[in-house]
């Protein structure tokens, strides 16, 4: 049997790019009922056969458009900071808000994989064009540490797994209804607590100049205060 042919594409684009783009389209709308083989194919203009001259089945043009929807999140992020430069604090703010940025466009796609364990096998064999801001905020860490920023039995795996973990309550917590996601204010609380515990000795110590200034105050006893009176 020759293989189906489909309808020219009126800007000549590849077909089975014009397939993936179209279902990646379909999976932005995170609508399930739609994501059959005759919606695809209509929406992408062409008979339904077609789709098999590309792709062995529905689930791997899904996984496909699927890793595209991830690679082109990643391709969007903005310019990260590099180690050494401002302060470590400011920089995984940096970092964070690239972080929901993905995680806004990522995840709600992802809840499509729950009760598709065939689709959800393939995305995972699958290799990305682009690295994983997880993998990028982890070699941050990891050359943050190596300058001497961090602590040197800091661990740049956990840490990230604590900012990744951060992306992940705030854009749920904005998908599920009832529940309160964290402020701006509370995310720098986070990243406040987590360098806490892996920035070197001499960064945890240093107090802020508003403490400075309470210490300050807070040292000189009324005794102090009233011999200092004395020999005015």
């Amino acid at each position: 049997m020759s293989p189906r042919k489909a309808a020219a594409l009126p800007d000549n684009r590849d077909l089975r790019a014009h397939l993936i783009a179209t279902a990646e389209r379909m999976l932005e709308k995170q609508d399930d009922a739609t994501l059959t083989v005759r919606a695809i194919a209509r929406a992408a203009g062409v008979a339904d056969g077609v789709l098999y001259n590309h792709f062995a089945d529905k689930e791997e043009l899904l996984a496909t458009a699927l890793r595209a929807h991830i690679d082109d999140a990643h391709r969007r992020m903005g310019p990260l900071p590099e180690p050494g430069t401002a302060t470590v604090a400011e920089n995984l703010g940096v970092h964070v808000r690239e972080g929901l940025a993905v995680h806004r466009a990522i995840l709600p796609v992802l809840t499509l994989l729950l009760g598709r364990p065939a689709l959800r096998d393939r995305l995972g064999a699958s290799h990305g064009a682009e690295r994983d801001w997880r993998d990028l905020l982890t070699d941050y860490l990891r050359a943050e540490r190596d300058l001497g920023r961090l602590a040197p039995d800091a661990d740049p795996e956990a840490a990230a797994a604590v900012l990744v973990g951060l992306c992940h309550d705030r854009v749920l917590a904005a998908l599920l209804p009832g529940v309160v996601p964290t402020t701006a204010a509370s995310v720098e609380r986070v990243i406040a607590t987590l360098l806490a515990g892996i920035e070197p000795v001499r960064a945890r110590s240093r107090p802020s100049p508003d403490t400075l200034a309470g210490t300050e105050s807070a040292a000189t006893s009324p005794t102090d205060r009233n011999d200092a009176q004395k020999h005015r």
